[in-house]
């Protein structure tokens, strides 16, 4: 699959998709989940360099995750979808984004193997630049020194970058995700350099909340696991508009028909159609833990004291 951006290609699946076109640019490697300020770092590294040797910028980035494919459902809950990671990639200035399938295949290369058919045979790789802990291959033994030495080899430089840390706290997504299951929505904006949110396409759900009384916009979130759980005041952004919100993000285990994650928003004083659009839902405050309750009036009656509670932070904030 390839996505243009103003006539331009901007994301390639696959090495295969590659054309001679796209070769020789200066290239980092990752997963860049939630595209922090320790990445941002990383990325404007990329642009300044492409910008100098007058070559593309690219990241290459791995779908599913490297964790997700080998712990599964234990992985760690992932901050950004596909999507969503793509876009700010973009957003953020980086001319291209390619995508690896990481399957058998690609997790049993060699490290030599994967700088043959993946740096120098896929991307002509002309610059790489890395993280300071960066490690590939199948048995991790790929590191920078190697890089370095392949590069003098196969025509290539390579650059490594320190890891970032704000107030003597390293940068990285799992201290994203800590914070996120803490609920210290402040610090983990001064890490990731923005609110965090969830983006996605409203889509049907069994309407359970319109018979309640609560209508909520339902987005899948396509992941095992959530990286916060709870009911939380939000705002959430359409088309430019920002709107009060009330969200849950769980399995709703009074209902007891899910396995999988959903985000349910309960806009406050609104009322339309928004089946089918996409929209960012912004995370707050966490009002309480999601809960099951004995029985449907008891769910509304939580629902209707939980917006309550949001209406009055609002009201505060």
């Amino acid at each position: 699959m390839l996505a243009a951006k103003q006539g331009k290609v901007t994301f390639i699946r696959g090495l295969h998709n590659l054309q001679p076109h796209h070769q020789r640019s200066v290239v980092t490697i990752g997963s860049f989940d939630g595209v922090h300020l320790g990445h941002q770092a990383i990325l404007q590294q990329v642009k300044t360099t492409a910008a100098t040797l007058g070559l593309p910028s690219v990241v290459m980035t791995f779908e599913p995750q490297p964790q997700e494919y080998f712990s599964g459902e234990k992985a760690p809950a992932r901050l950004m979808r596909l999507r969503e990671k793509i876009d700010a990639l973009l957003e953020f200035g980086i001319d291209r984004v390619v995508c690896l399938q990481f399957n058998r295949r690609l997790r049993n290369l060699s490290a030599s193997e994967f700088i043959h058919q993946v740096l120098v045979d896929g991307l002509a790789v002309k610059h790489l630049i890395v993280g300071d802990d960066f490690r590939f291959g199948c048995d991790r033994s790929g590191d920078f020194e190697m890089l370095a030495e392949f590069g003098e080899n196969c025509d290539f430089d390579v650059q490594d970058t320190r890891t970032l840390e704000i107030d003597n706290e390293r940068v990285s997504s799992t201290r994203v995700r800590d914070l996120l299951q803490q609920s210290d929505f402040g610090r983990a904006s001064q890490l990731l350099g923005r609110s965090f949110s969830i983006k996605g396409r409203v889509v049907y759900g069994q309407q359970l909340g319109r018979t309640l009384g609560f209508p909520t916009a339902n987005v899948q979130l396509h992941r095992y696991s959530a990286p916060l759980t709870g009911v939380y005041a939000v705002l959430v952004n359409i088309d430019g508009v920002g709107y009060q919100g009330a969200a849950n993000v769980g399995i709703r285990p009074t209902v007891g028909d899910l396995v999988k994650p959903v985000l349910e928003v309960h806009l406050l004083d609104f009322s339309g159609d928004l089946y089918g659009q996409r929209i960012e839902v912004e995370f707050m405050h966490k009002i309480r833990e999601e809960a099951k309750f004995t029985s449907l009036d008891r769910l509304v009656e939580n629902i209707k004291q939980d917006v309550k509670q949001i209406r009055a932070w609002f009201a505060e904030a």
